[in-house]
């Protein structure tokens, strides 16, 4: 083989080896390939929202126990956070001169008895004198003046022992209602009085509980519109609300919404709403803090998860899949309470529409995907 053969065999392989490289590359620059998105055709459903509200919890009576007579603790029959009933007694208050009113009033009474009995015996020895003409009426009348003086002296020293028996009394503080006592600031030996600027301790009545939680306007409005004429009205209407503790757990009874306030804060825009739950077993403690979830049924609504949802300035989107298989992003607007993860739609979907599930806030408006539809069943197995 001469040189110029060489060549040009040389520049052959070139040619063919570049031609090759052309091809792949060709291969590797085509067109993009379409992803896979999960989708699902919206249909009316049917569900039950829950809305939570934080709310706080007050026992049925806060009720402050101070004491009506002044002396000292002698005895603390409770503790702190005890169960009590109604007229158990809670503190001994050492009053000594009560007791001595009572022996003083007690006295009393049997010095009066004695003179009534005296004025009696009176009358009586006068009387028949008067009626022989012996004395005159005169004697006879201020015998029976002086028996009515008598009489009184007794009903008065009654009284006085009465009232010596009651403020002998006020010396055991007892539990006016059936609750648990709060923190007792006292100690034995401490001097307290009717002026004493703390109470001795508080009972809680928590037969029944009381949640106080805050609602907007909008959010009021939306719960009672359709529920009756007056205000009394809709809230006897509207449905039994639950409670959830602090550790998340759901609480065994229902309660009702009993109150709404006249007055909306204008700072904030809520109305203050009072719920009352029954407590027989005192699980629940005042002061507690807890959520009150509202529930509200509807029925034939567009509903999406949230996860098939994305905001962007201030507004709600979804991803509609046209009949091209290309994105679109429609502005919808929800109400404010949702269905656990999910949306109830007002307005910017309708039924038919095919919406992507995952991955809307990085999806780009006009992109091609291909759709993979779910089955509503799937998509909405957890929707109550």
């Amino acid at each position: 083989m001469n040189k110029q053969s060489f060549l040009s065999i040389l520049a052959a392989s070139i040619v063919i080896a570049s031609c090759g490289k052309n091809d792949k590359s060709a291969q590797a620059g085509g067109a993009p390939q379409v992803k896979e998105y999960k989708t699902v055709t919206l249909q009316p459903e049917s569900a039950t929202l829950n809305s939570d509200f934080p709310a706080s919890i007050q026992g049925q009576q806060n009720i402050e126990i101070r004491p009506r007579v002044e002396g000292y603790i002698d005895k603390i029959f409770v503790d702190e956070g005890a169960v009590v009933k109604a007229g158990q007694p809670l503190f001994k208050i050492s009053a000594p001169e009560y007791e001595q009113q009572v022996r003083t009033a007690t006295a009393s009474i049997k010095s009066a008895q004695a003179d009534l009995s005296a004025a009696k015996l009176a009358v009586n020895k006068v009387k028949p004198l008067v009626e022989k003409g012996i004395i005159s009426k005169y004697d006879l009348e201020s015998a029976q003046y002086t028996y009515e003086s008598a009489v009184a002296a007794v009903a008065q020293a009654n009284a006085a022992l009465v009232n010596a028996k009651v403020n002998l009394g006020y010396t055991t503080v007892t539990s006016p209602v059936n609750g648990v006592v709060g923190s007792i600031p006292f100690r034995l030996g401490s001097l307290v009085s009717s002026n004493t600027t703390e109470p001795l301790t508080t009972v809680s009545s928590i037969g029944n509980v009381y949640a106080y939680f805050a609602m907007n306007e909008k959010t009021l409005l939306n719960f009672t519109k359709d529920s009756g004429a007056s205000l009394n009205q809709k809230l006897k209407s509207m449905p039994a609300v639950s409670l959830l503790l602090s550790d998340g757990s759901a609480y065994g009874e229902k309660g009702h919404i009993e109150t709404v306030n006249g007055l909306i804060n204008t700072e904030t825009g809520t109305v203050n709403v009072r719920a009352r739950f029954p407590n027989p077993k005192g699980i629940i403690r005042s002061g507690s803090s807890t959520t009150v979830r509202i529930p509200k049924d509807v029925k034939d609504a567009l509903i999406v998860p949230q996860s098939a949802t994305f905001e962007l300035q201030d507004k709600m989107f979804a991803v509609v899949v046209g009949k091209d298989g290309k994105t679109r992003n429609a502005n919808i607007t929800v109400m404010d309470n949702s269905a656990g993860n999910y949306y109830v739609v007002t307005s910017g979907l309708q039924a038919g529409d095919q919406i992507v599930l995952e991955g809307v806030a990085s999806l780009k408006e006009g992109t091609e995907i291909k759709a993979q539809n779910q089955s509503p069943e799937t998509v909405y197995a957890d929707l109550k």
